[in-house]
């Protein structure tokens, strides 16, 4: 990362994310005051504490000189305190505004954005990257600034107790900020790196949650083990190559002191010789140097936290800044429905994975209140026409309109607020079933939930577990059979009480009872509903009233059942393939 654009991300995080907390940051600069004082007030102390005392033998200023250094002590310790608390609260509140900002992308992205970008990689921006901008924020604006106002205070001891020496001292300052310049660019370099490998870590982990059951059942332990250990030994030497890092200032600024302190002694003993410097003075200044060492070091790798601050918001940036495709316009107008008529004109979409289009010119219209059912092979691009109707995804090309609303000119929050879906992969949270089903209307009442439950055909099995709807179903559902967690999912469509109904092969995954519990389930759902049915097993949709039969991304023919079978080759061909 070059100077010029670590500038503009710092001016970027200061003016967007640090300036509403500038009282803060003042209250801290102040309190950074007092600890520079107290530090240089603390070595100051010593040039008297030499004279009076030990000289001297003055028994005034042998009581009055500790208790002064006590002072010096605890106001240092305190503002410190005090400083400290007040800049990890700007730290934390800046990371949480951040991951704040990741979440509710990730919640208003269009689909097709998150289908691109792996969730583990949005987990290690939310955790790794904002851990490493509020680093950035919280010790370092504060390092900063109490280590360069300590160094101030200390300095101009230096020079109120003898300026020659001074100058010797100071020699290491631009040595120190040299080598910091240095390191700060390797940190940046190799910060990026790590949070690529968290990143990667994040993502493998949530794919061998999610495919534990199969990991065991084709025995691929050892297998996922050498992936573990491959990705994990990564991160472990990018970490190990930042750790390096961040200690390659200590053995150089070790090195330069010791050749400082050693010159400073040489010289310090030619002036006491001289007469040009008293042993009091000596010893105030050399405390002054001591403690300034401290602070002197902790500038030096300002810069390397700067430039891992910088890295992680380089890559968060990417996410925020990442422009909402499909979004919420609030001067559209709402959806106005009343027969719930859809219609597609001539559409075409292509994934952005993919070369070929998924749908190619599709046409057709589906009556208000009829069941419409779509059938093909596998990529036929069924699926792709579900998704199109509640914007999952924007067709580049033509029209889809209901009751002769263009869909992508209405509110988008009204729009989704018409739909409901069934699909067969079911979306559950690790609570409560109650608490799943009123996912689809919060305010919904225990009455209004059981009686969706009963035309779902779940209260039943619900009622029968030992905590009724108040038992917990675990990460998606694990603690439920297929068949159950779909009449959950049914039930959560009727609560919704949309008219129009979107089936996405609702029950392929299920055994000849649970389809047909859950069939019947379909029935009371879709009742008197716009419905648009994909279905896998052909002798679901007899009565469907009209069946669109698609090939390749087009659609071959349409109708009925009975139209159908004898009309059109594609769907009888469909059709005995699953008698035999």
């Amino acid at each position: 990362m070059k100077f010029d654009e670590l500038k503009l991300i710092l001016k970027r995080l200061f003016y967007e994310y640090v300036k509403k907390h500038l009282k803060r940051i003042f209250l801290a600069l102040f309190l950074s005051v007092i600890v520079a004082g107290s530090t240089a007030a603390i070595a100051w102390l010593l040039d008297p504490a030499v004279k009076k005392i030990f000289e001297e033998q003055n028994k005034v200023y042998a009581m009055t000189i500790p208790l002064l250094i006590v002072i010096a002590f605890a106001s240092k310790g305190l503002s410190l305190y005090f400083a400290r608390v007040n800049i990890i609260r700007v730290g934390q509140e800046v990371a949480g505004k951040i991951q704040k900002q990741i979440a509710n992308n990730i919640l208003v992205s269009d689909i097709q954005t998150l289908d691109n970008r792996h969730s583990g990689k949005y987990i290690s921006n939310i955790l790794f990257d904002a851990n490493q901008v509020q680093n950035l924020v919280s010790a370092g604006v504060l390092n900063l600034i109490k280590d360069t106002l300590t160094v101030i205070a200390l300095v101009s001891l230096m020079f109120y107790q003898n300026w020659k020496l001074a100058f010797f001292a100071i020699l290491m300052m631009p040595l120190a900020g040299t080598l910091a310049k240095s390191l700060g660019k390797r940190i940046g370099k190799a910060t990026s790196k790590a949070g690529e490998s968290s990143g990667k870590l994040a993502a493998f982990l949530s794919e061998i949650f999610k495919g534990s059951r199969m990991i065991r059942i084709y025995q691929q332990e050892k297998e996922e083990n050498k992936k573990a250990e491959s990705v994990i030994d990564d991160l472990v030497e990018k970490n190990i190559k930042i750790g390096s890092v961040l200690i390659r200032a200590t053995p150089i600024m070790e090195i330069l002191t010791g050749f400082m302190i050693a010159g400073f002694i040489v010289f310090a003993g030619k002036l006491i010789a001289n007469g040009e410097l008293g042993v009091n003075n000596f010893f105030s200044f050399l405390a002054a140097m001591m403690l300034a060492y401290q602070p002197i070091r902790s500038l030096a790798t300002i810069n390397m936290a700067a430039y891992q601050g910088a890295a992680a918001f380089k890559r968060i940036s990417k996410i925020i800044d990442k422009k909402i495709d499909i979004g919420e316009n609030a001067s559209l107008p709402n959806l106005e429905l009343k027969q719930s008529n859809i219609k597609f004109e001539g559409v075409g979409f292509k994934y952005l994975s993919t070369n070929e289009k998924a749908i190619k010119n599709i046409s057709f219209e589906i009556k208000g209140n009829t069941m419409a059912a779509f059938v093909g092979h596998s990529g036929a691009g069924k699926s792709t026409i579900i998704n199109l109707l509640p914007r999952f995804y924007d067709p580049q090309e033509g029209v889809i309109r209901i009751d002769n609303q263009n869909i992508n000119k209405v509110s988008l929050f009204s729009l989704r607020k018409s739909l409901s879906m069934v699909s067969q992969d079911v979306i559950l949270f690790d609570d409560t079933i109650k608490n799943n089903i009123a996912y689809a209307k919060e305010s919904a009442t225990d009455d209004e939930i059981s009686k969706a439950c009963k035309y779902a055909a779940a209260d039943e099995f619900i009622k029968r577990l030992p905590d009724g709807y108040d038992t917990l179903i675990g990460e998606n559902g694990i603690r439920l059979s297929g068949g159950q967690k779909q009449r959950i999912s049914i039930a959560r469509a009727v609560l919704k009480e949309s008219p129009i109904i979107l089936l996405d092969e609702a029950t392929s995954s299920l055994d000849a009872d649970s389809e047909e519990i859950v069939q019947n389930a379909i029935n009371n759902l879709t009742k008197n509903k716009t419905t648009l049915v994909i279905a896998h097993r052909l002798s679901t949709i007899h009565n469907a009233d009209k069946i669109f039969v698609m090939k390749s991304g087009s659609i071959v023919n349409s109708g009925t059942h009975d139209f159908l079978i004898n009309s059109c080759e594609e769907y009888k061909s469909l059709y005995k393939k699953q008698l035999k």
